[in-house]
């Protein structure tokens, strides 16, 4: 794949915009901006799903510590339900580029669309790959929802949230079944749908 060029944005205030969460059934999709400090750059940076979890821990802490301004935000299930998820990835991403400080002064975006955001923008599709801002935003996403999950793995160990990570694997469907939908759970995602209209 072509790699992607910052040669044509006249700024070094530029953030990667990605997101994670879109296909699981339970937990807030979760968005994250990085703009990184051409002075202090990360080594390392790639497509969050092709690291192992360790390697974006690591990097993670690196990104927050060397980045000129990072920002993780999240729409919720309720919202999720009201919107549809992909108005709701875009609130998050809203949300996330909005609370950045300094503020971006273009901001490019993992895929194929762009949210409305109070500065220039542009899709990147594969981006999470190409661009090593938009990489570093996909690892502030993957890592903190992953904690979420913990999280939400200690209070309902019945589900094994740590280990699918809320998506529709057998085992979480099998939970559904057998113990129901928490308040966590996505109402317009299907399988939830289905069960809640058996139930």
């Amino acid at each position: 794949m072509e790699p992607f060029t910052l040669d044509h944005i006249p700024t070094n205030l530029i953030a990667g915009v990605d997101e994670v969460g879109r296909g699981p059934l339970v937990g807030n999709v979760v968005a994250a901006a990085v703009i990184l400090d051409p002075a202090r750059p990360v080594v390392g940076l790639a497509d969050s799903k092709k690291l192992s979890a360790a390697r974006r821990e690591a990097l993670a802490i690196q990104i927050r510590e060397q980045a000129l301004a990072w920002s993780v935000a999240w729409a919720t299930p309720a919202e999720i339900d009201e919107l549809n998820i992909l108005h709701a990835t875009m609130l998050a991403m809203q949300r996330a580029v909005g609370s950045l400080s300094p503020l971006a002064e273009f901001a490019l975006i993992d895929g194929n669309r762009c949210p409305a955001l109070p500065c220039p923008s542009q899709p990147v599709v594969k981006g999470d790959a190409r661009v090593p801002c938009i990489a570093a935003a996909s690892i502030l996403a993957k890592v903190f929802r992953d904690e979420e999950m913990a999280v939400l793995d200690q209070q309902y160990p019945d589900y094994g949230f740590a280990r699918h990570k809320g998506y529709p694997t057998p085992e979480h469907l099998q939970a559904l079944r057998n113990f129901g939908a928490l308040s966590e759970h996505r109402r317009s995602f299907r399988p939830v749908r289905e069960l809640l209209i058996e139930g």
